[in-house]
């Protein structure tokens, strides 16, 4: 057998690095091109966490941890948030360079040879260091980059139950790669929990499967050590508010889902031949004798589909995992099913369908750093406009100083009311017995956000503590008014933090409907009384209170 060439493999994957992840820098800052309220959000998070709060303890959100504790840690170092976002994918891709050629050597090379090894690694890389989330549309975007962080895991841990070992396997081996694989699923742990919840079963099953009962043994010890790291620091406290979050957000009416719904991610016409092709591998291994690894995959399917459906655009990059599993286990040539068909040619060719599924989205990955380097700046401002220190997250200005509104017109009165009872029933906000008008504002944050702290602040709440009743609550960074703890920096339902606001501001013209809508609903069922103490044009300033 061939000797593994680690350093060749090696001195890939660090050129991979140092071009992925070098030229953002050139640039002098992140320039994105779409997601702006996905980077308010996460610049949230990341601005909180850097001046000391704890996530689930201190603010609610379903990210875990690790998903933005890396870039927490560069701004905490000093550094602005674009650059911050740089540094954290390149500590994120270093981490994760030794497990790939580790995995490569242990598992991938050996079946599949080396040009699919070096690809497979290369991808690794290019899911820690894309500077977009996926699909096939360019514009660049920090949105969701715990995805991607979690799929370069994902396609760490998966290949080490499911491929078969080369050669006798040594008890330092078995050990080192149950080690990895625990210490890969508290990873997908504190960056979010539906990847390791998703792919727990088929991993498990697969190890049992193979009667690999050290791997078993050391992944748990692996897994239990980080996540105890993790409990020393932020206390036992904080896995029963990481719970409560995400069930927060799974029985949450505002955002039940973030795309299409679980049937159309399996069977809709965009996806329908991934899925063929991948159920087909499970049969396939089957027929071939490869029962451990079909039983294995045959649970992981569905575990992939789920993840896809619960990612914003529902980017299925289980694609080329499941091709290089169909390259890395085909059988012997020569070996037919019953229909006749060569079983090596089959999964084969199952292999190839899936990376042809997969390639527009890999391709947008890889090529987005070139892509972010080639963008214009001439008309670009600073997203987060009144933090000079983080400035170097840039976006066309019309992006975010454009702002439309979107206005029903079947109300009462309205030219097309006739026809409002055929439109469907719809949830209507109702603050202090009257209706707010059904409309949203789309686009332009910093102009949204800048209006309401310039009008608030010269009106003398600058350093109040005021809960927006919208989808997102960023007021804060953007005038002299304070965090509120607890709140959440995107909205998915309930009252998170309001007993530590003093006010609540209600947009007539919210950024979405359905967050106000609920917030004021859920005001109503806990029995707090809102006392109007400004109003203007954009908004209602209500003083809070609760009933005695």
């Amino acid at each position: 057998m061939r000797r593994f060439d680690w350093r060749g493999l090696t001195a890939l994957l660090l050129g991979v690095v140092l071009v992925m992840g070098g030229l953002p820098f050139l640039k002098g800052g992140f320039y994105i091109g779409k997601h702006e309220g996905d980077t308010l959000h996460l610049a949230d998070i990341v601005l909180r966490m850097a001046a000391g709060e704890w996530p689930h303890l201190d603010f609610m959100t379903p990210i875990g941890l690790m998903a933005t504790a890396p870039i927490a840690l560069f701004v905490k170092a000093g550094w602005g948030f674009g650059h911050a976002i740089f540094l954290a994918q390149l500590l994120v891709a270093l981490v994760l360079l030794v497990p790939t050629v580790w995995v490569s050597a242990r598992r991938v090379e050996p079946l599949t040879g080396r040009a699919a090894a070096w690809a497979y690694g290369a991808l690794v890389m290019v899911l820690c260091l894309a500077l977009v989330h996926g699909e096939a549309e360019i514009s660049i975007s920090v949105s969701m980059h715990y995805n991607r962080w979690a799929w370069a895991i994902a396609f760490l841990i998966v290949p080490l139950v499911v491929l078969d070992r080369s050669g006798e396997p040594t008890v330092t081996g078995r050990r080192l790669d149950g080690m990895l694989i625990g210490a890969g699923m508290a990873a997908l742990v504190l960056i979010k929990m539906t990847y390791a919840v998703a792919l727990f079963p088929g991993l498990l099953i697969g190890l049992i499967a193979r009667r690999w009962w050290a791997e078993v043994a050391f992944a748990v010890i692996a897994g239990l050590v980080v996540l105890g790291i993790v409990t020393a620091f932020s206390g036992p406290a904080f896995w029963l508010a990481y719970l409560h979050d995400l069930a927060i957000v799974s029985a949450s009416e505002v955002r039940p889902m973030p795309g299409k719904d679980f049937g159309m991610i399996a069977a809709a016409p965009a996806y329908l031949g991934g899925t063929i092709a991948l159920f087909a591998l499970v049969i396939f291994l089957r027929q071939a004798g490869r029962d451990a690894a079909g039983v294995a995959l045959l649970f992981l399917a569905p575990a992939f589909l789920y993840i896809t459906y619960q990612n914003y655009g529902n980017d299925p990059q289980w694609l080329a995992l499941a091709a290089l599993i169909g390259l890395g286990l085909r059988p012997a040539a020569g070996l037919v099913n019953g229909f006749g068909w060569d079983l090596r040619k089959a999964m084969g060719l199952s292999a190839v369908a899936l990376v042809c599924f997969g390639l527009p989205s890999a391709l947008n990955l890889a090529y987005s750093p070139l892509r972010h380097l080639a963008q214009p700046t001439d008309k670009t401002r600073p997203l987060l406009s009144n933090l000079p220190q983080h400035g170097d997250v840039l976006t066309e200005q019309g992006r975010i100083y454009k702002v439309t509104q979107t206005v029903t017109a079947d109300g009462p009165g309205a030219p097309f009311a006739l026809y409002r009872p055929l439109a469907g029933a719809r949830d209507i906000a109702v603050l202090n017995g009257e209706s707010l008008p059904e409309c949203e504002t789309g686009g332009g944050f910093a102009a949204w956000f800048e209006t309401l702290a310039r009008d608030l602040d010269g009106a003398g709440y600058a350093g109040k503590r005021i809960f927006v009743a919208d989808l997102f609550t960023q007021l804060w960074m953007y005038g002299p008014f304070e965090p509120i703890k607890g709140a959440a920096p995107w909205y998915y339902g309930g009252l998170p933090g309001i007993e530590h606001a003093d006010y609540v501001l209600v947009p007539e013209c919210p950024l979405y409907e359905k967050a106000r809508y609920g917030t004021l609903k859920s005001l109503k069922d806990g029995n707090y009384v809102l006392t109007e103490e400004r109003r203007t044009p954009l908004y209602r300033l209500m003083r809070l209170a609760t009933q005695p």
